[in-house]
């Protein structure tokens, strides 16, 4: 690979990757040549007679030919010289094979617009900067999961095809399944509590989620990867915002370690590894604080919406150099039905959003364990009980008090890089217009 080249004793190597850029130049030619992991520059000495004639041959015939994007086999010597700009190394080519050539006229370019890069999008991934964005989601991804193993969860593998809605009727995607109907998706939330039920005690899962949702947001998908966890003998939401800030630390603290010094090249982003706890703020007293702010959040629902959201993340930045912010005790009235509501006031309940640079990510809670209680609250929604049974007889037989979340994975990343678009970090984004590539 191309990356292990600076550590390599001059000498014979062989190398492969896409073309970059041609300098067909009269005496010498210069291709750079990159694989997934970097970059280099391949010399051609070019042969003339006494005349000072070029001699057309080989490999100088097939670099005058080469294409931007045409994936090439190069041998040669490998030399170190700091004079080369990239990477202080290039390789005196002896050979040169193309294994596919690519067309001449590149579709998209670097001041291609999004829609035009992601019909494009396998190109798109190729440059350096798209590509290290799911080198970091692997590093970040596998950091959440050694939390998760070293502190005894198990990971599941919830079914995507639902006989029942498992948030509420809207925002469902039906699908014709056999002689009925099936739902895809909305969350894992009734089979992760059937895991408290069973007995597991602490889960988590990382899969597909689909959302009906006709918004043409930067923020929006109608599918997307859900980060969920479940845990057992809470007392409380506290328990699993605990939870949730140490998986956030253990996950940036990996991708700062392992991509810091490549975020800050490519995006100009210092990784911030957060300190515990994060803020916490109750819903009602983030209305006031943004009040006081100049901005009135309006007063048709019981949420915070997006300008809320950014102004109460500038507070939290300036009062307590902090990036991430939990608002806490959201109204029942827009929370689903499992989630437990406070013992002295039904119209709160025990739930939060985690908010991080200005965007939520997240929504976490204590859950309703109560059967009865479960009943009132899914009809208090428009839920038929019926409809229900199989959910609800996780709660027949017993089952801890429990909590816990789903956080969106695209917009994690696009927020700790500064990215103004999840598309970006989506690897084939879907949306009301998009089923393609």
């Amino acid at each position: 690979m191309i990356k292990d080249l600076a550590a390599a004793s001059d000498g014979p190597v062989t190398v492969a990757g896409w073309v970059e850029t041609v300098r067909d130049q009269k005496k010498v030619q210069f291709v750079v040549l990159r694989d997934e992991t970097g970059a280099v520059q391949l010399v051609n000495p070019r042969n003339v007679d006494a005349e000072g004639v070029v001699i057309a041959d080989e490999p100088a015939t097939t670099i005058s030919g080469l294409s931007q994007g045409s994936f090439v086999t190069a041998t040669g010597e490998l030399k170190h010289d700091e004079r080369v700009k990239l990477g202080g190394i290039e390789i005196k080519l002896s050979s040169l094979t193309v294994a596919t050539a690519a067309i001449p006229e590149t579709p998209i370019a670097g001041d291609s617009g999004i829609d035009k890069r992601m019909d494009w999008r396998f190109l798109d991934l190729r440059e350096p900067k798209n590509n290290l964005i799911f080198r970091i989601q692997t590093t970040f991804e596998h950091a959440l999961r050694e939390y998760w193993v070293s502190n005894d969860f198990i990971e599941i593998h919830t079914p995507k095809l639902m006989a029942s809605p498992s948030e509420s009727r809207a925002e469902l995607f039906e699908v014709e399944y056999f002689d009925r109907t099936a739902y895809l998706s909305q969350s894992p939330q009734f089979f992760k509590q059937m895991a408290q039920s069973a007995g597991f005690g602490k889960i988590f899962e990382i899969g597909p989620a689909f959302r009906a949702d006709p918004s043409f947001t930067s923020r929006h998908a109608t599918e997307f990867t859900s980060v969920d966890t479940e845990l057992s003998w809470i007392d409380s939401h506290e328990d699993v915002m605990t939870l949730h800030e140490n998986l956030i630390v253990a996950g940036f603290t990996a991708v700062k370690e392992k991509h810091g010094e490549q975020i800050k090249e490519l995006f100009d982003v210092e990784v911030v590894v957060p300190s515990t706890p994060f803020p916490r703020i109750p819903l009602a007293e983030a209305k006031r604080i943004v009040a006081e702010r100049g901005y009135e959040v309006p007063r048709h629902d019981d949420d915070m919406d997006p300008e809320g959201e950014r102004q109460i993340s500038a507070y939290v930045k300036e009062e307590f150099g902090h990036e991430f912010v939990f608002l806490t005790d959201y109204a029942s009235s827009i929370r689903p039905f499992y989630h437990m509501r406070h013992a002295d006031d039904a119209s709160l309940t025990n739930s939060y959003d985690l908010i991080f640079n200005g965007v939520e990510i997240s929504t976490g809670a204590q859950r309703e364990h109560r059967v009865e209680i479960l009943e009132e609250q899914a009809r208090e929604k428009g839920l038929e009980p019926e409809e229900l049974d199989f959910y609800l007889d996780f709660f027949r037989y017993g089952v801890p008090p429990h909590g816990g979340f789903g956080m969106g994975l695209a917009r994690v990343l696009m927020l700790m890089l500064h990215l103004s678009n999840l598309r970006e970090t989506t690897y084939l984004f879907r949306g009301p217009t998009r089923l393609l590539p």
